[in-house]
């Protein structure tokens, strides 16, 4: 066998593994949405991916592992809002203002994914290990700098920052939601609240 076959063999091999995973990612990725991660099953994932359950086990040895790249793909396909402008904005009320009502609306468009990870996490260690990381993590540094940029004492800091991470949270613009706001009131409403924490 000549080297330049052996090697287009094995690069047919990589392709074809890595189109094995994106299957298994993709049909994982939609069970989550559609039952939720603690009612998803790996024999329901190898079906969908026309694979079978050893095949999952194989490309995903930890549960941990296939949540990591579940998150990964569907936050390549619903990024994150770029806060960026709404950061370098000179007052700190309006930052927050324009933080909220980004996540808010990018929170009313996602909810489907959202509700169902949000909701199953604290039943699952490995999912929650990852929705920390990927999730609870950025908001926390995000809720520092918005709280940093009020130019507060040490001691105000905390209140403030508590009150924007709270305000950061899918489940407090669930609830404004449910309320009947619309994204710029909750932002707005809960902007109100952090001007006020001292």
């Amino acid at each position: 066998m000549s080297t330049q076959t052996r090697k287009y063999e094995l690069k047919a091999r990589a392709e074809n593994l890595q189109r094995t995973r994106e299957r298994i990612v993709e049909a994982t990725m939609q069970l989550h949405q559609e039952v939720g991660p603690a009612r998803t099953t790996v024999a329901e994932v190898a079906r969908r991916a026309g694979v079978q359950r050893l095949t999952v086990y194989n490309h995903f040895p930890e549960d941990e592992d296939l949540f990591r790249a579940c998150g990964g793909h569907w936050i390549s396909l619903h990024p994150s809002p770029d806060v960026s402008p709404a950061l370098a904005a000179d007052e700190p009320e309006a930052s927050v203002r324009e933080v909220l009502a980004a996540f808010y609306g990018w929170y009313r468009k996602n909810q489907s994914m959202i509700v169902p990870i949000q909701r199953d996490r604290n039943l699952i260690p490995a999912l929650d290990r990852v929705v920390t990381e990927m999730t609870d993590e950025p908001l926390g540094q995000l809720a520092d700098a918005l709280a940093h940029g009020f130019g507060d004492s040490a001691r105000a800091v905390a209140p403030r920052r508590a009150l924007i991470r709270l305000a950061l949270d899918f489940w407090t613009w669930r609830r404004l939601a449910l309320e009947g706001l619309d994204d710029l009131q909750a932002a707005c409403l809960m902007v109100d609240a952090i001007a006020r924490a001292s």
